[in-house]
């Protein structure tokens, strides 16, 4: 029987979940070379798919909960607490940090679903639907362009833009976060074929002694 006490948290499993690519833990420490390329999976995090249209005011309400909608293709909006990404002209995916929810009036979910009313469109949880792979260093552009079409130069990819794409002809969001720091969002039945491509991509990087 599983230990009552650690039957807390959001639907009674926080403290037990695993996230999808957690047995990759060791392999992505010791595959990883600080100050060159490091790889990551990152906390868990609330995801919510949204549909509507941009121009009602239900998505107005929307963005007041979310701190804005992106206008384009590759825009994040939002804040600190939650990013927006663009994946289609009424299509979004908001990401927040789980410890954030207070700051975004307690249930993002249930806000957004309030925001959207009886307006067209939905607030979807995907929360368990995707997991995210944290990709940083001066090679890690270098890495992602071994399998990815899009044009990573600094002067197109810029901090801030975020893209719907494949890496290792996996689906993805790509998100660059920082001058030398990018998110992978893909879904989480492709986490464990996406980390150990990731390593794969970066083990001319590695040093001798990296197995």
């Amino acid at each position: 029987m599983a230990n009552t006490a650690a039957l807390t948290g959001i639907n009674g499993l926080r403290e037990i979940r695993r996230s999808p690519a957690s047995h990759l833990a060791a392999a992505l420490e010791s595959g990883s070379v600080p100050g060159t390329v490091v790889l990551k999976e990152g906390p868990f995090q609330t995801m919510a798919g949204v549909r509507v249209d941009p121009a009602s005011e239900a998505a107005s309400r929307i963005a007041s909960v979310t701190g804005g909608l992106p206008a384009r293709c590759g825009e994040v909006a939002g804040t600190e607490q939650a990013s927006v990404l663009w994946l289609g002209p009424s299509e979004f995916l908001v990401v927040a940090p789980e410890e954030d929810h207070d700051t975004l009036g307690g249930d993002l979910l249930g806000s957004l679903t309030a925001a959207l009313g009886d307006a067209p469109g939905q607030v979807v949880d995907l929360s368990a639907n995707r997991t995210t792979f944290e990709l940083t260093g001066p090679r890690a552009r270098a890495v992602l362009e071994k399998g990815c079409a899009l044009d990573l130069h600094p002067r197109s990819f810029t901090p801030g833009t975020a893209l719907a794409t494949e890496v290792g002809n996996i689906p993805v969001v790509l998100l660059k976060n920082g001058e030398e720091s990018f998110r992978l969002f893909p879904r989480a039945s492709f986490a464990d074929f996406l980390g150990r491509w990731l390593l794969d991509a970066m083990r001319e990087f590695a040093s001798p002694e990296v197995p």
